[in-house]
């Protein structure tokens, strides 16, 4: 399977999250819609991650996370651009590879991964890059799961 990442758009990863514009002007944008928590014991778990570039081109993907009773936001503090790949959940178990996209966003885009939507682990391209990252934890294997896919490529337009 191959798939060639295409802009981040609203409508494009609207059945997976939503993407998180930062202001372009003074003002704040709220999202209170796109954060979801299916387990009343969980709570709120903030964490800040700092990730080099990855180096593979075209990327190589063997494996997939998802969070299934928690939504998952990753809002950039310092990003050039990053990759985003997605999959929802197939109606037998794992990931539905054939409904798979893949997404470049760029510095000024954040996403939030609706509950059970699958992805790809956080990937930049051009520098290193930090990113606030908020979902809601237990401390229960549910938080979160990893599966290995049969590998799959993404090509990178502009690379």
């Amino acid at each position: 399977m191959r798939l060639t990442a295409e802009p981040l758009t609203r409508l494009g990863f609207a059945p997976f999250g939503d993407v998180l514009d930062v202001p372009s002007e003074a003002g704040r944008l709220y999202y209170d819609d796109a954060l979801g928590n299916l387990r009343p014991q969980a709570k709120p778990s903030l964490s800040l991650s700092f990730k080099l570039p990855t180096t593979d081109r075209p990327l190589q993907a063997e494996l997939l996370e998802r969070h299934e009773f928690s939504s998952q936001s990753f809002v950039p503090l310092d990003v050039s651009r990053w990759l985003i790949v997605v999959a929802p959940h197939a109606r037998q178990v794992g990931p539905d590879r054939a409904a798979a996209r893949a997404f470049v966003a760029t510095g000024a885009q954040g996403v939030t991964y609706r509950a059970d939507t699958w992805h790809h682990g956080l990937t930049v391209l051009d520098r290193p890059a930090r990113f606030a990252i908020f979902m809601w934890r237990d401390g229960t294997a549910t938080d979160e799961e990893f599966v290995p896919v049969s590998p799959f490529t993404v090509d990178i337009p502009g690379l």
